[in-house]
């Protein structure tokens, strides 16, 4: 993207808040977007940094060595260890999504071949976000759960965005919800 302004967050129904629910489509088309696709499911719990488009809506570190993907105002990612984190410390971010883990850091693979999201199959419907250079990034979501689409374990989409150039990169809410959009119409297959 030629600005960090491009990169916007939106929210299903145009509202911050607990269990709100609208397809990725819907919300693109309401939003004007030209791409997009789904995000961190920070609506489902109670915790868990929440900042978008430069404003700080959850201040709550989720417990645990769980990691943020931190957007700052200049467009680069970086990861944010939350137990280590305190809010001051993302207040600048442009935004900051809070499911993961973190697909690479620094340049390197950091899951592995145990890596998995809680109560989630190995070979899953994936989505991901990376940064290959400033305002340069790339967004992958894999199909999975079907005939035609086995899905992709953690390593695998790690491995995906490395081979890309990703010198960062995190994953967001998959499964069903994992959904591509592009000037008006979704490329992939979601399962829901």
């Amino acid at each position: 993207v030629s600005d960090i302004a491009y990169l916007k967050a939106a929210f299903a129904d145009d509202t911050y808040g607990r269990n709100i629910k609208e397809t990725t489509s819907d919300i693109a088309e309401s939003s004007s977007a030209i791409f997009a696709i789904n995000g961190d499911f920070y609506g489902f719990r109670d915790d868990g940094f929440v900042v978008r488009n430069g404003v700080l809506y959850r201040s709550t570190a989720r417990s645990g060595d769980d990691e943020a993907l931190v957007i700052d105002s200049d467009g680069n990612f970086s990861i944010a260890y939350e137990n280590e984190t305190d809010a001051a410390d993302i207040a600048d971010a442009w935004q900051v999504f809070s499911f993961g883990p973190a697909l690479i850091e620094n340049g390197e693979i950091v899951v592995n071949s145990n890596s998995e999201v809680s109560q989630s199959m190995t070979s899953n419907p994936r989505t991901a976000i990376g940064q290959i250079s400033a305002l340069h990034y790339l967004f992958v979501v894999s199909d999975g759960r079907t005939d035609e689409s086995a899905g992709l374990s953690l390593l695998q989409l790690a491995q995906v965005m490395a081979d890309r150039g990703c010198t960062v990169a995190y994953n967001l809410d998959g499964g069903g919800s994992s959904t591509m959009w592009f000037n008006g119409s979704v490329i992939n297959n979601p399962t829901d």
